[in-house]
């Protein structure tokens, strides 16, 4: 089968490679520079997965910037575009989305379009009824940053919202692709498909908000948080996962989510949502008074990154304490290899690491590091477990 993949980023690039193990298929990219590196196969974000596949498996891939072309000779195609959350409107801005459906269905009107990309609820019948056209239908990803294509050959689960022929074969070339083959594997209508994956997020994005608040009660009361935390995780039905506490949950999923299922609510009654929503920001405000109690001359900011084994920084957590500690005038300074700027919204980026730890006298790390070892006195992190 042809199969066009639109966007490459973590989700796109990680399912045309899945995809192209078995059939054959084109990447699209406005980025000639990712458009190169694949073609000369190399991966444009950090994934040890991707970067292994791409180096030695033999891959049917090619990418191109012509989206036109891509499409016309594809029988399925793949939209992984971005839709970031606008805070002006309270949803996903799905511009892309909408524009690259409207190009590839224009260039092939046959195509089955399958969105991976995080959409509010209703979206697709939205899109369908706009398009003119029931081709298109959608699948949320359950992946991780630097783990992508990981999660893809061996998933926890498939689910795609559509109920008949192109849902299931869909469903059935993710699972070709998977290394692991005993999947559950979920047809669904398109609303509750889009619904799943806003749900399962903020459910997440609550349990992460849970810990953190617990402990930042422990830290309010000179308790060990690590200790409570064991405790309580005894409980199988609470389990000792997922469980590290944080500077708040981050990442380009969780934040975005959650806000678009809280618009999604609309005038349905909640106060669990707003709550999850609410408990980001306090937490944030929680632990950037206990670094201003510190009264730091400088402070360090070692990595921006959300997770370990990760390049992308996009809405990570520690940029939300950075902004409280600016906000009072105190210099910021960076230590961040992924970062090609000087700059990063006004703080200066450190290249050597020795000299970033020397002019800190407070450093912020969101998750622990080796690298960090020799200076434990000016350490501030919430990291307990040493886990994502």
């Amino acid at each position: 089968m042809k199969i066009a993949v639109v966007g490459l980023g973590y989700v796109g690039l990680s399912n045309a490679v899945l995809l192209a193990q078995h059939h054959q298929v084109t990447a699209v990219d406005v980025s000639v520079a990712r458009v190169d590196l694949v073609n000369n196969r190399k991966s444009p974000i950090v994934d040890a997965e991707l970067e292994e596949f791409l180096a030695h498996k033999p891959l049917q891939l090619t990418a191109t910037t012509d989206l036109a072309a891509a499409a016309r000779d594809a029988e399925l195609v793949v939209i992984a575009t971005p839709t970031d959350y606008d805070p002006h409107t309270n949803h996903f801005d799905t511009s892309s989305v909408e524009n690259v459906a409207r190009a590839v269905l224009a260039a092939n009107p046959q195509a089955s379009v399958v969105v991976k990309s995080t959409i509010p609820v209703g979206f697709i019948t939205r899109l369908r009824r706009d398009l003119g056209s029931d081709n298109v239908f959608f699948s949320p990803e359950f992946l991780r940053e630097g783990r992508a294509l990981n999660d893809n050959l061996y998933p926890s689960r498939i689910i795609v919202g559509d109920t008949g022929p192109r849902g299931r074969m869909f469903a059935d070339l993710m699972l070709e692709g998977a290394a692991k083959k005993d999947v559950a594997v979920l047809l669904t209508d398109p609303a509750e498909a889009e619904a799943i994956k806003l749900f399962a997020n903020t459910y997440l994005a609550m349990r992460v908000a849970f810990f953190n608040e617990l402990d930042s009660y422990a830290m309010a009361a000179g308790m060990d948080t690590r200790q409570i935390i064991e405790g309580i995780g005894l409980d199988p039905r609470i389990g000792l996962h997922y469980n590290n506490p944080s500077f708040g949950y981050g990442g380009y999923c969780l934040p975005k989510d959650t806000k678009q299922l809280l618009a999604n609510y609309g005038a349905v009654p909640q106060n669990l949502i707003a709550a999850i929503v609410d408990a980001n920001r306090t937490r944030k405000d929680f632990l950037a008074q206990r670094i201003f109690d510190r009264k730091p001359r400088t402070v360090g900011v070692y990595r921006l990154v959300m997770k370990a084994n990760s390049d992308n920084f996009r809405q990570s957590s520690i940029q939300g304490i950075m902004k409280r500690i600016k906000a009072r005038g105190i210099p910021v300074i960076i230590y961040e290899p992924a970062l090609a700027e000087d700059q990063f919204f006004g703080s200066r980026v450190v290249r050597d690491l020795e000299a970033f730890k020397a002019e800190a006298d407070v450093i912020l790390a969101n998750r622990m590091s080796d690298d960090l070892a020799d200076v434990a006195e000016k350490l501030f992190t919430r990291d307990l477990f040493g886990a994502d």
